[in-house]
């Protein structure tokens, strides 16, 4: 209600929360709304699914109602981190169904955590392994993060030794590329083409609009995030909190942002877009020195070396 929602869209993405949970019936409720959207011609319509709700019933419905790209949270298959992560699905049930996902749509993403607590270079070898064997068009490979809160947390489970974590995030991007793979944001690897339009629309740090619980938006010059609460939303009462956001904190959005992606942020871009050059802004020649960020084609991007300690060069971007 707070925003008139006309127009075209380019994107649509449904998930965090998992949508496949649902009933065919609310599923059908589901799409009854976002059948009044419109969509671009070349548009990406993402939904999420856990490898237990695939049905050939549910993948017939999703492509009748313009899903074009599904992602699958696979995680690990080893049966010790599984167990640790609250999983549990065989090689053979996930082989069953991402094959029978690939029956009925052609870009699809596979959600892999590694640095589990416990976990070896060996066994992420064999993750990716068979995560790969699938040849799918997109993967998303997360470094396991122990937040407050969370299971894992509670049990005062330890993290993995900073060393192994930064060895294995190197070994996916050499794997990852010597089959075929594009690394083209920190976590993120496709196939040609094949990167994600919606997750490209946040690191290129456009706008977007945010429905459900929970959920975050960002439209006009307000990032604004929904309410957890059930009774709230259903009372009308939406949003959480809104950032007004002035020129200084979208200068900074879009250097933190686009930084993310390896090709990094176009100077001519930022250019155009404040009517100010990034080195008015900000101080980067002492980055640049120190070989933290580099400079190609118009492009200040950072070094495939320094990934792994992109959190610390991003925080220089921010609010002092």
């Amino acid at each position: 209600d707070s925003y008139n929602i006309s127009g075209t869209f380019k994107t649509l993405y449904i998930g965090g929360g998992t949508p496949s949970t649902l009933s065919i019936n609310n599923l059908k409720k589901l799409f009854n709304i976002t059948n009044r959207i419109n969509l671009s011609k070349d548009y990406e319509f993402t939904i999420e699914c856990n490898i237990d709700d695939i049905t050939e019933e549910k993948l017939k419905l999703f492509k009748d109602n313009r899903v074009n790209r599904i992602s699958i949270g696979v995680e690990t298959v080893n049966d010790k981190l599984q167990e640790l992560i609250n999983r549990n699905h065989s090689e053979e049930e996930i082989t069953t169904n991402i094959n029978l996902v690939k029956k009925y749509f052609t870009n699809i993403n596979i959600d892999l955590i590694y640095a589990l607590p416990g976990e070896t270079l060996d066994i992420l070898k064999e993750d990716l392994d068979f995560i790969t064997s699938f040849n799918t068009e997109h993967l998303s490979i997360y470094s396991l993060i122990l937040e407050e809160h969370t299971k894992l947390y509670i049990d005062n489970v330890k993290p993995i030794n900073e060393d192994l974590d930064n060895e294995m995030y190197y070994y996916i991007i050499s794997y990852l590329k010597n089959k075929g793979y594009n690394h083209y944001e920190i976590s993120n690897f496709s196939k040609n083409n094949y990167e994600s339009k919606h997750n490209l629309t946040y690191w290129n740090n456009e706008r977007y609009y945010g429905f459900g619980l929970g959920a975050s938006g960002y439209i006009d010059n307000i990032r604004y995030n929904n309410t957890r609460s059930i009774n709230k939303y259903l009372k009308k009462e939406y949003i959480s909190n809104k950032e007004i956001i002035n020129e200084k904190i979208d200068m900074q959005n879009e250097m933190i942002l686009e930084l993310r992606k390896t090709k990094g942020v176009s100077m001519t871009k930022f250019k155009d877009k404040f009517s100010k050059s990034i080195e008015d802004v900000f101080s980067i020649k002492e980055l640049i020195d120190k070989g933290l960020l580099k400079i190609s084609n118009n492009y200040l991007y950072i070094p495939e070396d320094k990934l792994y300690i992109s959190n610390y060069i991003l925080c220089n971007f921010m609010e002092e």
